[in-house]
């Protein structure tokens, strides 16, 4: 759950962002890696699944959506990053926070991650890369 987590560890992912959702292959790239590794809990268009502000009955936040309707776009491309590659754990939620997203470092390459956050991007209206884009400005690039 990206939602409630605040810029915690912004500086703890010190990769330059790479995810470019100008460059077609890396786009084309990033779809089939989030088809095979993402659909399954954030929907095959990014739509998230079904109440996903609310808490399921394990007590966890199901997959949000990763669309302009979610929040996604509200977070810089280094946290972005952090959260699929490490998970839902410190420095990106308190500890001891319970999440069924899953930490993909070990499943994917960082170029692999990269590539699925391309795709992400590429699927946001234009106002919701320009306010992303103002948010990664903000932050100095991270």
């Amino acid at each position: 759950m990206i939602a409630a987590l605040p810029f915690w560890g912004v500086a703890a992912c010190t990769d330059t962002p790479r995810a470019d959702p100008a460059n077609a292959s890396q786009v084309a790239s990033g779809q089939a890696i989030y088809a095979a590794n993402c659909a399954s809990c954030h929907g095959p268009n990014l739509e998230g699944q079904p109440d996903w502000k609310s808490r399921n009955s394990n007590g966890r936040m199901p997959g949000p959506p990763h669309d302009d309707t979610g929040h996604t776009w509200h977070h810089p491309d280094a946290i972005l990053f952090g959260i699929t590659k490490v998970g839902v754990t410190p420095p990106y939620a308190p500890a001891g926070y319970q999440s069924d997203m899953p930490a993909f470092g070990g499943t994917l390459t960082d170029q692999q991650i990269w590539d699925v956050l391309a795709y992400i991007k590429s699927r946001w209206s234009p106002r919701a890369r320009e306010a992303q884009a103002q948010i990664q400005k903000q932050l100095g690039g991270q």
